[in-house]
């Protein structure tokens, strides 16, 4: 029988305790990492655009570009101007739009291709404008509904409803924030994880956009209490068509 070195049993199980006391903390060396990793909180910006890392002037600029680049968006909401309340439902695109504007008084559908203006509301909508119906017999309002009316540009009732089918004007107006801006809060519009921007601490309006895809704006709520709108569907067809001839009817300098 061969005979162990003196010495040699002794080492080998030191040598074996001191391996198992390394593993055991370099284990937990690395649960505690995790768990300090963990109790730093996740990064809010991880898998996005990175639009929430930046500046809120940044922020805000990326946004209004990419809405100016997008051919068609959709808008849903309230907007109050010039005193009055309208509920918009309107698809926007470059060259027209089309949609539903509702007021305490009526409701009545906006359609623009080129630069050709329809609108199409009740009797009573026309019998109440003013240059429009109202100066005319019951008759003519009642002609008038349901009908496609089509405006001409030197209108009173063209320059007060082209507005609301203009796009770049329309947003360019809506998006703009009153006020010292700033950002960092998370929020969720429609499944999409948005940044906000605020501005004025509040009362100058927020703006949360979109921290997946491309930056667009998501949803506004503007200065002074004056509405809250929805922005989607960016980039997707419009389908814009005139009417048909029959549900036309052009009056021309006369509504």
């Amino acid at each position: 029988m061969s005979a162990i070195p003196p010495g040699a049993g002794p080492r080998s199980s030191c040598g074996s305790r001191r391996t198992g006391r390394s593993a055991l903390v370099a284990a937990l060396c690395a649960a505690l990492a995790a768990a300090l990793a963990g109790c730093g909180g996740e990064d809010p910006d991880a898998g996005t655009n990175g639009v929430g890392k930046l500046p809120a002037a940044k922020i805000q600029s990326k946004a209004r570009a990419a809405a100016q680049r997008a051919g068609t968006v959709h808008l849903s909401g309230n907007v109050v101007s010039q005193g009055r309340t309208y509920k918009l439902d309107m698809s926007l695109a470059k060259d027209g739009a089309k949609g539903e504007l509702t007021t305490k008084a009526a409701a009545f559908q906006l359609l623009r291709v080129g630069d050709a203006l329809y609108l199409k509301a009740d009797a009573a909508f026309w019998a109440g404008e003013k240059g429009g119906a109202s100066g005319s017999s019951g008759g003519a309002a009642t002609k008038l509904d349901g009908k496609y009316v089509k405006v001409p540009a030197a209108d009173p009732v063209y320059k007060r409803f082209s507005g609301f089918t203009d796009k770049d004007t329309l947003l360019a107006g809506l998006l703009a924030l009153h006020g010292s801006l700033t950002a960092g809060d998370r929020s969720d519009i429609g499944g999409v994880r948005t940044v906000r921007l605020t501005a004025g601490s509040g009362a100058g309006g927020t703006l949360d956009v979109s921290l997946e895809g491309t930056p667009y704006p998501l949803r506004l709520q503007r200065a002074g209490g004056a509405g809250v709108l929805r922005l989607d569907d960016w980039g997707k067809r419009v389908d814009l068509r005139a009417p048909a001839k029959g549900q036309v009817v052009d009056y021309g300098s006369k509504i």
